[in-house]
């Protein structure tokens, strides 16, 4: 449709160079991420993969219990289907509490795209037990019950042993990936918890991939309560000792030194480098963990002046007003923008 046609008056010549200009440098600053298989295998029609490697993968003995589980699909349409930043689904036996099988859960991919294998035929994720005390959710649930409740689907796939089969699905997800040509960005990564998995596998992409590491600059912020919650921690450890353009900082929030978290440890070192990279037009933000975090981070990039490409501020919010931002209000008008990819819980 023409939308001159509705009552908009036609721009001026001058007015439509200034916008190709506007339209030209968005798009080269856009990540182009390419073309994504979806649902190979869906969720009514899953296939069986086959564990072959159940690891823990904290940095000590912790009061969670975390795994790096690694199936194989070869043979299946999920084999070679997938990329890194994407999710497969999990389909635990048995029944739920209403006689009904179990609703497939999705896990995020904490492989390259090219598998733990090299060959797309192997999947793996980052699984942490689900164990907590049960607190009644609906207004006709026993309100004295306080039992232990155990993750389905999360405790299940912990259980799994080598050899041992499982209902898979997938994949899914088309934005959470990285650039179709990622030398053309860098590269701001943030994760909480588990929030790590999609990170294991895209930062294995772009520093062991095929073709040789990529030169982009990337900054890995990884935020747990604890040091002993850290995950894959002495594998980034030695990727930053190897690898001069990725940095791998650590934030503990309960820490007896300095208790942090993600969004106030890089406010607190914006001069130290993070200014620089998060003002760079090539750099592109990730988040996966908590959702918390999310709203934490715009708040920083307001107060920095860093909104640009990373936000979608709508009405009735306003940015000289972020000082006042209501977490509740934030959710339905801040949004991220084309270089900011959000994956929260």
């Amino acid at each position: 449709m023409d939308r001159k046609a509705g009552g908009r008056p036609a721009a001026s010549p001058r007015a439509d160079v200034r916008l190709s200009i506007l339209i030209a440098v968005t798009d080269a600053n856009t990540p182009e991420l390419g073309d994504v298989q979806m649902h190979a295998v869906r969720p009514k029609e899953p296939v069986i993969g086959r564990v072959v490697a159940s690891e823990p993968c904290l940095n000590g003995r912790s009061a969670s219990f975390v795994r790096h589980v690694a199936i194989d699909v070869s043979g299946t349409p999920l084999a070679g289907s997938f990329r890194a930043g994407q999710a497969f689904g999990v389909i635990a036996p048995g029944e739920d509490s209403r006689g009904k099988p179990h609703a497939v859960r999705l896990y995020s991919l904490a492989c390259p795209s090219k598998g733990e294998d090299g060959e797309g035929n192997v999947v793996s994720t980052t699984v942490k037990r689900v164990i907590d005390e049960y607190t009644p959710q609906k207004g006709d649930e026993d309100d004295s019950a306080h039992h232990l409740f155990l993750g389905v689907c999360s405790n299940y796939l912990c259980d799994l042993r080598i050899g041992d089969e499982v209902l898979v699905t997938g994949p899914a997800g088309k934005r959470f990936l990285l650039p179709a040509d990622p030398s053309l960005h860098d590269y701001l990564f943030i994760a909480t918890g588990t929030g790590i998995a999609p990170f294991y596998g895209m930062v294995r992409e772009l520093l062991q991939g095929p073709g040789g590491p990529c030169q982009s600059r990337i900054e890995l912020v990884m935020g747990t309560p604890y040091t002993t919650d850290l995950i894959y921690d002495e594998f980034f450890d030695a990727l930053a000792a190897e690898f001069p353009n990725f940095n791998y900082h650590r934030v503990i929030s309960r820490s007896d030194i300095r208790r942090e978290y993600v969004d106030r440890y890089i406010e607190r070192n914006m001069d130290d480098g993070f200014r620089e990279h998060l003002s760079d037009s090539r750099t592109i933000i990730y988040m996966c963990g908590l959702e918390g975090m999310e709203s934490g981070l715009y708040r920083v990039l307001a107060r920095n002046g860093l909104t640009e490409g990373y936000m979608d501020i709508r009405d009735p919010m306003k940015l000289e007003d972020h000082e006042n931002w209501d977490t509740k209000d934030m959710k339905r008008s801040v949004k991220a923008g084309p270089r900011c990819m959000v994956e929260v819980y």
